[in-house]
């Protein structure tokens, strides 16, 4: 069933502003017993989802470059006896361009990791300290030339559309991080998540951020520069070249079965939903009680499970086959085609034959455009 596997470390030295994924900062960090924990939950894991050489691995976080690396040794060793590697398994590793974690890299290399994504999210002194990250421009730098020494492939990843944002500023900073030559690079637009420190200044007045059509701007620049640097858009935020898309992340998008493990992971099994307990004491509580950290799993309807196809595909430059997510889920109407009508006329959106797709046009409005375009009979399942 599984052919990847998530691994989720929950730890973070500092928590960044922007932040609304499951990192947490602890004064100290029990490795012995974490390595016992994880070991455990993939193993209840493997029992149920086993069966399938595993295609990729990716370590997320929280800080996964914080973890020592026997313990990824460790993990990765098991997670081979307990499904096997498929013939050039990718195996992704999240880091921080931190001096100190950077020291790890070599060793990280010879535990096992051949990708490596690096959250640099900006070159700028300025912009880091804004965005609460812990490391300099210069730390960024060496970090990247480290990790490209290191590691076969590297992606990192970059925040756009601040509320300084211009469209010369991004363009020169764009072009400075596409000159690094890595095949791969993340760039993301900021966004304001509900329950952060930026959603609070945000309220307070503290900054405004940047209006849609100035973000649309920069979208505009961004596809543009990455497709005349050969990493063209497989996904809306997401550039790579040929052959160097995230296999891991393309798992998700195709909406393929995984695994996951850690505090707060989720996953998907045969059709159905997993979830992990969220809180890191919570997760080992509930591994020592019960010898897995499951805190929900949910058989998930047909449509439900279709709808979920639809949202994650639509992000690939790709596009779906509804053919074949018809035949997939036994289901004949996946969308609303009265919408698709309208929307490929308005050029926000392609057909060709089954296949159905986002243009380029369309992309940056996408959260809306789905919204519209899934079959109401989906949604309301």
């Amino acid at each position: 069933m599984a052919r990847a596997l998530y691994i989720h470390w929950p730890f973070c030295a500092k928590k960044c502003p922007y932040c609304d994924f499951n990192s947490h900062v602890r004064a100290g960090v029990d490795v012995a017993a974490w390595q016992s924990a994880l070991l455990a939950d993939m193993q209840h894991e493997a029992a149920l989802a086993g069966g399938e050489a595993l295609t990729s691995i990716f370590f997320g976080g929280g800080t996964p470059s914080l973890m020592p690396p026997a313990l990824v040794a460790a993990l990765l060793a098991e997670a081979e006896r307990l499904w096997g590697f498929a013939e050039g398994i990718e195996i992704t590793l999240e880091a921080n361009p931190s001096s100190v974690e950077a020291e790890n890299f070599a060793a990280l290399a010879d535990a096992g990791i051949n990708r490596v994504s690096l959250g640099v999210q900006s070159f700028d002194d300025a912009t880091l300290r804004w965005l609460g990250r812990l490391h300099d421009g210069e730390s960024a730098r060496k970090a990247l030339e480290t990790a490209q020494k290191c590691f076969k492939r590297v992606n990192f990843d970059m925040i756009y559309a601040l509320p300084d944002h211009t469209p010369a500023l991004w363009q020169a900073q764009l072009g400075a991080a596409l000159a690094y030559g890595t095949g791969h690079i993340s760039l993301y637009q900021l966004t304001i998540e509900p329950g952060t420190r930026f959603a609070s200044d945000v309220r307070r007045g503290v900054f405004t951020p940047l209006d849609d059509d100035a973000a649309a701007d920069l979208f505009a620049i961004t596809q543009d520069m990455t497709a005349a640097a050969g990493l063209p858009a497989y996904e809306t935020s997401n550039h790579a070249r040929p052959g160097e898309a995230s296999r891991h992340n393309l798992t998700y998008w195709r909406y393929q079965d995984y695994a996951g493990i850690g505090p707060g992971a989720h996953g998907r099994r045969g059709g159905v939903a997993t979830v992990r307990h969220k809180k890191p004491e919570n997760f080992l509580r509930a591994v020592a009680e019960h010898g897995h950290g499951i805190a929900e799993q949910r058989a998930l309807p047909l449509p439900e499970q279709a709808a979920e196809a639809l949202l994650m595909g639509l992000r690939l430059t790709e596009g779906v086959d509804l053919a074949t997510l018809g035949a997939r889920f036994g289901l004949a109407d996946l969308v609303d085609e009265s919408a698709v009508a309208r929307l490929s006329t308005l050029g926000l959106i392609w057909r060709k034959e089954a296949t159905l797709g986002v243009t380029a046009v369309g992309r940056p409005l996408l959260e809306a455009l789905l919204a519209e375009i899934v079959a109401d009979t989906l949604v309301a399942a």
